[in-house]
């Protein structure tokens, strides 16, 4: 698959130390996609970062929902809401990049999350599927009509932006050697089914 510099941008999602082994909400074999897509930083001229970036007590906390437990679900006022172990608290080291993540040709890095009342896995929408974070304006000023997506975790972050790209009008294609999914209840299997239906592409590598 041909790269085109003017209109192609990697999207590196969430490869922060809480969703890395030894992080609070680790993805197995997370930190694996760090040298992947530090080889694809370097084919890409156009480089886009997000970064989960949550107020200490975010709504999506388990420990914000007194006898409620990890992984549990509940319905917020925009829908269902997984709960989550405390991660990605602002200005921790959780937070941050993983050290090893090539960080210097990022244009643009997108902070989400930080909402204390609504998550956001998208790159593009908090999870109530219209607010916005401004990454579609961006792309679209830029002129950018292609988005290749990598990160964690494949199933939730990275999927939800892969299907809101494509419903914003962009092609978006999920490259599976840079992601490592979490596959709760079955989330790996929707994701597929969901992305496909959507149009994403799901390339094994990026030849």
């Amino acid at each position: 698959m041909q790269i085109k510099a003017n209109e192609d941008v990697l999207l590196i999602i969430d490869v922060q130390n809480d969703f890395c082994p030894g992080g609070a909400l680790a993805v197995a074999d997370g930190d694996a996609v760090v040298p992947v897509i530090n080889r694809l930083s370097a084919r890409f001229e156009q480089v886009v970062l997000t970064q989960d970036w949550h107020p200490a007590s975010h709504g999506s906390f388990a420990s914000s929902h007194p006898g409620k437990a990890p992984f549990e679900s509940i319905d917020l006022a925009y829908g269902p809401q997984t709960l989550w172990p405390d991660h990605c608290i602002q200005g921790t080291p959780g937070a941050a990049f993983h050290r090893d993540l090539a960080t210097d040709k990022a244009q643009l890095i997108i902070r989400k999350g930080f909402r204390p009342g609504i998550d956001s896995y998208s790159a593009f929408f908090e999870n109530d599927k219209t607010t916005p974070t401004g990454l579609s304006g961006y792309l679209r000023e830029r002129g950018f009509r292609r988005v290749f997506l990598a990160g964690l975790a494949t199933d939730f972050c990275v999927h939800y932006s892969a299907v809101d790209a494509r419903r914003l009008g962009f092609a978006a294609v999920v490259i599976d050697n840079a992601c490592r999914g979490i596959d709760l209840g079955g989330s790996m299997a929707a994701a597929k089914a969901q992305g496909a239906e959507a149009g994403v592409i799901k390339i094994a590598e990026l030849a």
